[in-house]
């Protein structure tokens, strides 16, 4: 069917867009910037030490992921992500229990991460992909932006509830809020695409296309995908965990440096959207060795210690730009270069190392303070990494499995 009169195929969209809100990103990573220095300074404890239980469960998180998708091949979308989206509210609510010694909430958010793997882009990518052929990159935008209002909006709840409550009551209340709006957005609206009908793609049995896993590991259009999207999103995620922390060190007031989160969060909205857009017009690796880019721009700022606010904010809209646009970019490049056979496991492992990326990111940040007392080394690393992931990502050859009149090459 035309994606013009695919009903159920724009809700699945717009379920998957609410629940992506309260996905693993903004709920386990994007939270942490605001839960840094309350946690740290009032139990004492180093900065470095704190990032280490966000990328141990962003590490385990990316461990799930692949293990979610050949669930999800096997069982179907709806039935696997529901169970992971309770589970994963029910451990971060449980990290409300962290007592004084540290390695509790190490261990209370690695086993939140790992459940966090289930509830990632990959479900939705995925039943979007199924019910998608001709727009599909626009509606993969559009859902994932779900993550961009998350990135938004998320922080400021929590902000708000760390000034009513402490932040062990805050740590319950956002677990159960996650599983309020995520739970009965995909029970409603996230459908299994179905094996047979005009028009559809079907993402199991005989009539699906692509690789399996073992021959995508063979291919370097797999290997160029994974390497850039795991250094893009060390050096964004690795620098949007610390910002409040990086903006207040500078002199910014803690209130102006949250908002900053907000001009990420809305900023990465428009990088899903206008890389969606994109992405049924222009060849994608082309396109997203541009965009790579810009995050750099923001990175330079920082590093050069701007603290006259308009430039703080550009800083900030070009790092969100970047974060959002990969994540669709990645959904995008599996489907046409790997099909829609295997997609949950493919994709799966992919965002596994992003995911894993993701956690790197922010421990690096927190470690070069803890040892230099900045987070000048880290910038400047950081920049060289995206100029890396920019390269090889340009490398990759023409679409296997392009759509017709699609722009198939360079």
């Amino acid at each position: 069917m035309s994606s013009g009169k695919n009903t159920t195929g724009w809700l699945v969209v717009l379920g998957s867009t609410i629940s992506l809100i309260v996905s693993n990103g903004p709920i386990l990573f994007f939270t942490f910037a605001v839960f840094l220095k309350p946690i740290s300074e009032q139990l004492g404890w180093l900065r470095g030490t704190m990032s280490l239980a966000v990328t141990l469960g962003l590490v385990l998180g990316g461990v799930a992921t692949p293990i979610a998708g050949i669930l999800i091949d096997r069982w179907g979308i709806q039935k696997v992500t529901l169970a992971f989206i309770t589970i994963f509210a029910a451990s971060f609510s449980a990290i409300s229990l962290t007592g004084t010694d540290p390695l509790g909430f190490i261990v209370l958010y690695a086993i939140a991460g790992f459940f966090a793997g289930g509830q990632a882009p990959l479900p939705y990518a995925k039943a979007i992909s199924g019910w998608f052929e001709e727009r599909r990159g626009l509606a993969l935008g559009i859902a994932m932006a779900g993550v961009g209002i998350g990135l938004a909006v998320v922080p400021q709840v929590v902000r708000a509830l760390l000034n009513a409550y402490d932040w062990r009551t805050t740590y319950l209340i956002v677990g159960g809020l996650t599983w309020l709006i995520a739970f009965p957005s995909v029970l409603f609206f996230v459908k299994d695409p179905p094996h047979s009908r005009v028009g559809a793609v079907a993402l199991t049995g005989a009539r699906a296309e692509g690789d399996d896993m073992s021959t995508a590991v063979r291919r370097k259009d797999f290997w160029l995908t994974l390497i850039a999207s795991f250094l893009v999103v060390i050096a964004i995620n690795g620098v949007i965990a610390h910002l409040v922390a990086l903006l207040t060190d500078q002199g910014l007031p803690t209130a102006v440096s949250v908002k900053m989160l907000v001009a990420v969060g809305l900023s990465a909205i428009a990088g899903r959207l206008i890389s969606g857009f994109l992405l049924d017009r222009f060849f994608a690796p082309h396109l997203a060795a541009i965009i790579f880019v810009i995050p750099l721009i923001g990175l330079a700022m920082l590093f050069g210690g701007v603290q006259a606010v308009p430039l703080v904010l550009l800083a900030s809209i070009c790092l969100g730009f970047g974060l959002g646009a990969e994540v669709d970019i990645i959904g995008f490049l599996v489907g046409r270069y790997f099909g829609l056979r295997r997609y949950g496991e493919i994709y799966g492992y992919i965002f596994a190392v992003f995911t894993i990326g993701s956690g790197l990111g922010p421990y690096l940040m927190g470690a070069t303070f803890d040892a230099t007392g900045t987070y000048k080394f880290a910038l400047a690393v950081f920049c060289g990494l995206l100029v890396v992931s920019s390269i090889l990502i340009a490398m990759m050859g023409p679409y296997r499995y392009p759509e017709k009149g699609a722009v198939n090459a360079p």
